[in-house]
């Protein structure tokens, strides 16, 4: 998720920050292996902010970030079909069958915050939206698999658009990922496009988001009249998948990775 960036003096964490935030990447890495267990045909998505709510905040003592947010009265995104991000719950959006939902959902724990994202395919949806959700989920992976002490974020953003333009998708740049720790938006912004050897170079004990939003046609994107929610302008779909990750000494830590995904590391 991401609105505005306040700069912070020091985009480096402590080994015992870093702790912290492992564990409120572990809490919301849960949050979506719940979700991952519900059917989502049918349910409103005030049905699945609400659930999610009350998962986060009963059943693991922490607290949503996004809730309160620069204004925001909800605990997440929920971005379905063609729409590209912060996307708003609603009562009477319901999620039907083919579609495909991105939900977008922060946790704080301990006063650091873990953000992530994922794009789930509901039932039968038709083989190009699972294909755009394969790519966009193999743009984030090309990205991460590019952090450790050295590389650029060039590297990450070039990273991140080759793989969707291989596959003949266009990746959004109005948005992108964010350093976060104790605030859910800090610097560094990280582009999903880029240079190699060119923009920030990492270090050890950096922490922030990567999360490519690719579209199956353009990436011109528009907000809509409720000043939140992002569409693609041509109307075709978008996905979006996001992790928060710890730049380490050998390489990249994803904080918020999930019991499904080691083997993507």
């Amino acid at each position: 998720m991401q609105k505005v960036r306040p700069k912070l003096p020091d985009m480096v964490k402590t080994a015992d920050e870093i702790t912290l935030m492992r564990i409120s990447g572990r809490l919301l890495g849960s949050v979506f292996e719940m979700l991952d267990t519900i059917n989502l045909c049918g349910m409103s998505t005030m049905q699945i902010n609400d659930l999610v709510e009350r998962f986060i905040t009963e059943d693991l003592a922490a607290r949503p970030a996004s809730k309160g947010q620069y204004g925001f009265a909800y605990v997440l995104n929920c971005s379905i079909n063609d729409v590209v991000c912060h996307g708003v719950p609603s009562e009477d959006e319901v999620v039907r069958d083919g579609d495909i939902i991105n939900l977008d959902i922060t946790l704080e724990k301990n006063g650091f915050i873990a953000d992530s994202s994922k794009t789930y395919v509901v039932g039968n949806a038709p083989p190009p939206a699972k294909r755009l959700v394969q790519i966009a989920e193999g743009a984030m992976w090309a990205g991460i698999r590019k952090v450790r002490p050295g590389a650029h974020l060039g590297d990450v953003g070039y990273a991140i658009e080759k793989h969707a333009r291989k596959h003949g998708c266009t990746v959004v740049r109005e948005y992108c990922g964010h350093g976060i720790g104790r605030e859910m938006h800090e610097e560094p912004q990280v582009l999903n496009f880029g240079r190699p050897g060119r923009g920030l170079r990492l270090r050890e004990g950096m922490t922030f988001t990567v999360e490519p939003m690719v579209n199956l046609g353009s990436r011109q994107t528009v907000t809509r009249d409720d000043g939140w929610t992002v569409a693609t302008r041509d109307g075709k779909l978008s996905a979006q998948f996001e992790h928060t990750v710890a730049v380490t000494a050998s390489g990249v830590e994803v904080l918020t990775l999930r019991e499904g995904e080691r083997s993507r590391v």
